[in-house]
């Protein structure tokens, strides 16, 4: 499909979000499939220069500033850059984009790697949400999954990010580990409670080909993880979250409920709204003007393509290496999937006709009246949309099956 800059612009009715993948890690987790590298971290000077000159490449041909209103370091381990290098990186995205006010600009970081000058840093060139990966709060399980940090550590850490003057911190955690059992899970969501963070995501483990977890499970070295396991640990963590003031927004993320305070990840639901948005380094992903593109993920090509290659035409970048045609019905298919992980508000069926012409009753009438019937859909809102029930929630990939067409 073909795009003009212009009707790219006119149709920029909502803000688009930007991506930056950071690559290097002090070690790789056992469980991490990611585009991410160890011991490289010689290059980070070299690799943020890069960076910053794909970012200007990209735009360079479009007639006027793109509004943006999320930006989002993630890895890897972004609290490996330097504030400096940070701050460059911002610079540059300020240089040729048009941030708007109050921009939320999150970066992911490793709770081992965080001191208070380098957090004081973050937040002085402008990062105002910082992401840690706690994933557990038991040390046989951190050392299980390669994390090079401890429950103290990030304890620490989230003292030190509010010392440094944030006020907007989310937690990461894992459940369905090998070995895992309800009382140690739920001793996890309550000390990450006890901290106090405005967001908690929680991911269900997942073997991933290759990785040295997958190869401890398939050897018979650990367990396999127990799927009714981890709906048990999915639901006990949802009322325990609930009873402390957190309202589940998505499939995965609460936030705290705060009055006249909203602490969900705006980033993240810019992919769950089928919005645009840029992705930059090694490996990253964009939907821009109705193309899936990606770039190449090994860390020293990506950096000979960004210093040597003139400017693409956009959406293509100087180190894309994939650009892929959305078709219309997949634009479809992607926001009824995406759109159902929300799990209060769902999808808005008058949102889908206007944004794409059709009837989703027309579309998907067979799968929504048999996944109703099933208890896993509902309608809300005066039947002006669709979500998942609490079951389907624990059904989802099921759920979402029906609305792949293809």
């Amino acid at each position: 499909m073909e795009h003009s800059h212009d009707s790219v612009l006119a149709g920029s009715i909502h803000a688009y979000s930007i991506y930056l993948h950071t690559p290097f890690c002090q070690q790789r987790c056992t469980y991490c499939d990611f585009n991410t590298v160890a011991g490289r971290s010689s290059l980070i000077p070299r690799y943020v220069h890069a960076l910053c000159t794909e970012i200007v490449t990209t735009t360079a041909n479009l007639h006027q500033p793109l509004p943006v209103h999320t930006v989002y370091f993630g890895g890897g381990t972004p609290s490996l850059l330097q504030p400096e290098q940070v701050q460059d990186i911002l610079g540059t995205i300020s240089h040729v984009f048009n941030l708007l006010p109050g921009v939320e600009i999150t970066m992911e970081a490793n709770p081992g790697t965080l001191e208070l000058d380098r957090l004081a840093g973050y937040h002085a060139a402008g990062i105002n949400r910082i992401s840690l990966g706690m994933q557990t709060s038991n040390a046989e399980e951190l050392r299980m999954l390669g994390r090079i940090h401890t429950n103290a550590g990030t304890i620490e850490a989230v003292d030190l990010a509010r010392r440094a003057g944030f006020t907007n911190i989310s937690l990461d955690l894992i459940y369905s580990l090998p070995c895992q059992n309800l009382a140690s899970w739920k001793a996890t969501v309550q000390d990450a409670v006890e901290l106090q963070p405005q967001h908690l995501s929680l991911y269900a483990l997942k073997l991933e080909d290759g990785t040295p977890l997958a190869l401890r499970v398939a050897s018979g070295d650990l367990p396999e993880p127990d799927p009714d396991l981890a709906a048990d640990m999915y639901e006990a963590a949802a009322g325990m979250l609930l009873q402390n003031g957190y309202a589940q927004y998505e499939i995965s993320n609460w936030a705290l409920d705060a009055p006249g305070q909203r602490f969900q990840s705006r980033h993240n639901r810019q992919y769950w709204e089928n919005r645009p948005y840029f992705g930059f380094g090694a490996g990253a992903h964009a939907l821009l003007a109705e193309q899936r593109l990606v770039n190449l993920p090994g860390l020293t090509a990506y950096i000979k393509a960004c210093e040597t290659t003139q400017p693409a035409e956009f959406p293509r970048g100087p180190a894309t290496t994939q650009a892929t045609p959305r078709t219309p019905q997949e634009a479809i298919d992607d926001h009824m999937i995406l759109g159902l992980r929300l799990t209060e508000e769902g999808v808005n069926l008058a949102d889908v006709t206007i944004r794409y012409g059709i009837d989703p009753l027309e579309c998907f009438g067979s799968q929504i009246a048999l996944l109703t019937k099933q208890g896993l859909l509902e309608f809300t809102n005066n039947h002006l949309a669709i979500r998942l029930t609490p079951r389907g929630r624990l059904l989802g990939n099921q759920v979402f099956y029906h609305f792949l067409r293809d």
